[in-house]
């Protein structure tokens, strides 16, 4: 390590280091050309290290890498053609132009669009947009259950899964509690059968066939047992369940306000700017 570098790190970490720049009380530690890299430019994590040593050590690398990378950037700037330079430029313009009308465009929709979706609303969008909503996957409600071939009581368990009594359900969930490695409702919404093929030890054959014939699933591997109870389910190339595609409805509502409040802004400006005589086509 460059002994005056760490010497002169270690004094301004212990003292503070009264700024030559006076007018601004900022204190340096490096330059390249005019470019200045002042102590609260450099990161918190940096600035707030475990002691003075390790501190010192990492002021000094982070200094090495900002003066390689400000070197470089000069080297760049001095050598570049002029017509690369000119194409940075008008990248950096349409990058700032981009970002200024994005967040302009953000502002507005924060202050002005309209984000309230009625339950009405999403429904009628749901009826008249049917064919939108084919599922193509397999989907159910039902409850997963993983327990060790261990587990105490396993035939009552196995009893209360198949059950629908809301009572049944209860004691079974106080023991799935006590004695599962996993246990899942999914809170009582549509998942897709996939969902829950892999969290079993084989997948299931005939999905359509399965879930046409049984309420409920069994097997094991050397150390789990797992049950499958299925309270509801949907095939795939029919209707989704509206529940299953609310959230989706809501995107696509959201999407098409935020699209169409985006022309209008445009649009109001544009013509605003005719009115006013602030834009002339020759």
């Amino acid at each position: 390590m460059n002994k005056v570098l760490f010497l002169l790190i270690t004094i301004f970490l212990l003292s503070g280091c009264k700024s030559r720049h006076k007018q601004t009380n900022r204190v340096p530690l490096a330059q390249v050309d005019k470019v200045i890299l002042y102590r609260d430019d450099v990161p918190e994590l940096i600035q707030h290290g475990i002691n003075e040593g390790d501190s010192a050590a990492l002021y000094q690398n982070y200094i090495n890498k900002w003066a390689k990378r400000q070197l470089l950037l000069k080297k760049a700037e001095d050598n570049l053609t002029p017509a690369l330079k000119s194409e940075i430029e008008k990248q950096l313009e349409e990058t700032k132009s981009n970002l200024v009308i994005y967040q302009y465009q953000r502002q507005m929709i924060q202050e002005k669009l309209d984000t309230v979706l009625t339950d009405a609303e999403l429904e009628s969008y749901y009826a008249t947009n049917e064919k939108s909503f084919i599922l193509n996957s397999n989907i159910v409600k039902a409850l997963f259950i993983k327990l060790p071939l261990e587990t105490p009581d396993l035939n009552k368990i196995r009893l209360l899964a198949r059950s629908n009594d809301h009572k049944d359900l209860q004691q079974l969930e106080t023991l799935c509690y006590q004695f599962a490695e996993k246990f899942d409702d999914f809170d009582g919404q549509w998942v897709p059968m996939d969902k829950l093929s892999v969290e079993l030890p084989e997948s299931v054959d005939n999905e359509e066939n399965f879930l046409k014939r049984n309420t409920f699933l069994e097997t094991s591997d050397s150390t789990s047992e797992y049950m499958v109870s299925i309270s509801d389910y949907r095939l795939r190339t029919s209707l989704a369940p509206y529940e299953y595609v609310k959230d989706d409805i809501k995107r696509i509502i959201w999407n098409s306000r935020r699209f169409e409040f985006i022309q209008s802004l445009e649009n109001g400006i544009y013509n605003e700017a005719l009115k006013d005589n602030s834009f002339k086509i020759y």
